[in-house]
């Protein structure tokens, strides 16, 4: 079962060839902790680039993370953002927002939503490029499995806000659900303490926030909600690592074990 969830979640969240089937995708849907369990995967692979942290330039690190990013888990969950983008910009009622996350024209708002999510994270893929190697490495995969941890925290606590995926990942959970992907995501947490276990933490609190900002503008969470909270999640945990690295390794806020 946990296999077959986790291979669901994977065909879902990334572009990796694991196949598609309908047990898996059951399976996923059936199970929130996939989502921070996959993103140990995907972390993995994109925190590759960062192995190179100390012989190549911060900058090409960087960049390289970021084209691993799309290459890895495609541009799925920033079509999310995007439509989110445009929706928080209309003074409407929440009937006139879902209009306009269901239009297909690129607003305004998606594209300033979309550009500063980009810069967000190219700026701190490239503080975290000039962390020691095995601290940026721990950092990078503590932010994409606090990703997905704030997109299982969305299909723990959220409402739908109609048919679709969001209600297809709501359905049958309620808040205790959240223990296991949490304790799943734990792991990732203790990798560089403290500036990982702060990463997973804001991640969390993105979920929560944007929850209940799509509660009172959208009515509810749906696929769209889900998308953004991962890459929104992903940034904010990419700058509390290095902001809470910053501070305890250099003595402000002199951390011990």
């Amino acid at each position: 079962m946990a296999l077959s969830a986790l291979r669901g979640a994977l065909g879902f969240l990334s572009r990796l060839p694991v196949g598609h089937s309908e047990t898996a995708w059951d399976a996923f849907t059936a199970t929130p902790a996939a989502f921070p369990l996959a993103g140990y995967v995907v972390g993995a692979l994109v925190a590759i680039p960062f192995l190179a942290a100390g012989v190549l330039p911060a900058p090409v690190v960087a960049g390289a993370y970021l084209a691993a990013v799309v290459v890895v888990t495609g541009v799925n969950h920033a079509d999310g953002l995007a439509d989110l983008g445009d929706a928080a910009v209309v003074h409407g009622d929440t009937a006139e927002r879902r209009e306009v996350m269901r239009d297909t024209t690129v607003g305004v708002g998606a594209v300033l939503t979309l550009g500063t999510a980009l810069l967000g994270l190219g700026l701190g893929a490239l503080a975290v490029a000039r962390l020691p190697l095995l601290t940026a490495v721990a950092v990078v995969l503590a932010a994409e499995v606090g990703a997905k941890l704030a997109m299982a925290t969305l299909a723990c606590l959220g409402t739908p806000s109609h048919e679709g995926f969001g209600s297809t990942m709501l359905d049958g959970n309620e808040a205790t659900d959240l223990v296991v992907p949490l304790l799943a995501a734990g792991p990732s947490a203790l990798l560089a303490f403290p500036a990982t276990a702060v990463a997973s933490v804001a991640s969390v609190a993105v979920a929560v926030s944007l929850n209940r900002w799509a509660d009172r503008r959208l009515g509810g969470v749906g696929g769209d909600v889900f998308g953004a909270a991962n890459e929104l999640a992903r940034v904010v945990a990419l700058h509390a690592a290095v902001a809470t690295w910053a501070l305890t390794d250099w003595g402000v806020l002199a951390w011990t074990p």
